[in-house]
């Protein structure tokens, strides 16, 4: 039985395939194309024959995708939807989307705040007027809109309301309609949830997309017996049913994948891990064999968002950013970068501009092209170049760090051969085998995961009582997204007071994840 890992990024689609005991049998990098599917096909071609592998033994495809980020950001193939708050009249003052660019509000053809909603503590604030939820979904089925983003106040302490709308929206605009429901989505806070509500209401088209074609891509090179996982952006895995109802939870899952990929190649389970690309290197945390959140709102393509992101730093250092030699003897490396035309544009490819790339092969750190053609870079201006890049590195790492202990720090991705294999602030600097296809590992190695957010009043419920409860929910919402449940363990509690709240109020996060089910 094989696992086969694939990841889409901006330069390169990585792929891997490992055996059942998580041993590397074949890994690859192929050109990311226009249409991402070409470079996915010609990524798989490669991994089959150099593995020479039965197809019918590739018992498991998984795949981490930037699309939903591309989509977001670029303002493209974003559907149209209806976006229902229920909170009136308590919200009134901030309409939804009240802060988002005038290009991207464009996806809401209709959007309205209707009663209802609840208090901190689940008082009900107003009961939810059914006729105007009823009224909205019928204005959105006449406009022919298929995707309706709920949200209600304090959601996430109870979703009463916000199950009973969804309700009536497939009773009035049928059982095929995609429906997004903010308590499963965000976290506290009712603007930056709703927010990611209807982003991930807006995304259902490019996940369909990108689920079809994935598991069309696999059918035509004969792969037919995979059950196929998408990578999510908290290190695990999830159906291509999840997928489609959750889109949102892929973004960023390229980085929370070479994190997960990084800990497995070095049998680390903490440390900070640089994944170098082309154009930028993304620096993240690995925390008990999986990635650090966030802890903060993030925003993507300018809007603000509170549900689950890695905590992921990005400077603008690659193996293709320029190096420039000023007036006054200094050197600057990046931000800009030669990209996807490294090996035309590369000294060492022949090209005529100074790369990260050149400055390493000049160094002796690396061996790519022809040596040849960076012998007429001065070793002082090397020198200076390689100072640069460790200064911007080691300035990362300690924006990463939590405390001023040195750390181990692991180097991952093709570009991470311009960086030194000494750095301030790290304990050990480690480069693991198959370190340029890390990304695809964790995507292949990644495990199924079920989590638990609720806000609760240890006065009315024990916290020991409490605490087992959400842990139990956790294991069951693995179990429900394809865990064995014999391999589920609890892997994060969180338990947090709140002082702004009255009584012993805590907001309580579980983590679970288990194995993928054969």
């Amino acid at each position: 039985m094989y696992k086969l890992g694939i990841d889409v990024g901006g330069t390169n689609t990585d792929a891997v395939l490992l055996d059942e005991n998580l041993n590397v049998v074949a890994d690859c990098k192929h050109p990311t194309s226009r249409d991402i599917y070409e470079g996915i096909m010609g990524a798989i071609r490669i991994i089959l024959e150099q593995s020479g592998v039965d197809r019918s033994q590739i018992a498991q495809a998984m795949l981490g995708t930037t699309q939903c980020t591309n989509a977001i950001v670029e303002r493209k193939h974003l559907a149209q939807i209806g976006i229902l708050r229920i909170g009136a009249p308590a919200t009134c003052a901030i309409q939804p989307m009240v802060d988002w660019a005038e290009d991207i509000q464009k996806i809401a053809v209709g959007n309205v705040v209707i009663g209802g909603g609840y208090e901190y503590d689940g008082k009900e604030i107003a009961p939810l007027d059914e006729e105007a939820a009823i009224a909205f979904f019928r204005e959105m089925k006449e406009k022919g809109i298929h995707s309706i983003a709920i949200s209600c106040t304090f959601s996430t302490v109870r979703n009463e309301q916000e199950a009973r709308a969804a309700e009536l929206c497939r009773k009035i605009m049928g059982e095929d309609v995609h429906i997004s429901i903010s308590s499963e989505i965000g976290s506290m806070g009712l603007i930056e949830r709703e927010n990611a509500t209807i982003l991930n209401a807006a995304l259902w088209q490019v996940a369909e997309g990108f689920t079809e074609g994935f598991a069309k891509s696999l059918a035509d090179e004969g792969i037919t017996n995979a059950d196929i996982y998408l990578s999510q952006n908290d290190g695990t895995l999830m159906t291509m049913e999840h997928a489609r109802r959750y889109p949102i939870l892929t973004v960023a899952c390229g980085p929370t994948n070479s994190i997960r990929g990084a800990s497995y190649l070095s049998h680390r389970q903490n440390a900070i891990i640089l994944d170098v690309g082309g154009t930028t290197t993304d620096l993240g945390a690995i925390q008990n064999g999986f990635p650090r959140e966030s802890s903060v709102a993030v925003t993507i393509g300018g809007v603000r968002t509170n549900f689950r992101m890695p905590d992921v730093i990005s400077i603008g250092l690659g193996g293709g950013s320029i190096v420039r030699q000023h007036d006054d003897g200094s050197v600057t490396v990046g931000p800009d970068s030669v990209g996807y035309e490294i090996t035309q544009k590369a000294l060492v490819f022949g090209g005529d501009t100074l790369t990260a790339t050149d400055i390493a092969v000049r160094l002796g750190m690396a061996d790519i092209g022809d040596r040849r053609l960076v012998e007429g870079v001065s070793p002082e201006l090397a020198a200076k170049a390689m100072e640069t890049i460790r200064g911007l590195v080691e300035d990362a790492i300690d924006a990463m760090k939590l405390s001023n202990e040195d750390t181990d720090v692991i180097l991952v991705g093709g570009g991470s051969i311009i960086l030194p294999e000494t750095l301030a602030g790290a304990a050990e600097v480690v480069k693991p085998q198959h370190f340029g296809c890390a990304n695809a590992i964790g995507s292949a190695i990644s495990k199924i995961s079920g989590n638990y957010e609720k806000l609760i009043n240890y006065d009315v419920v024990p916290r020991e009582l409490a605490l087992a409860q959400a842990k139990e929910e956790a294991v069951e919402l693995a179990v429900r997204a394809g865990a064995i449940r014999e391999t589920v363990e609890i892997i994060e509690v969180e338990d947090i007071p709140l002082a702004y709240y009255p009584g012993n109020t805590n907001r309580v996060k579980i983590k679970a994840a288990g194995d993928l089910a054969e």
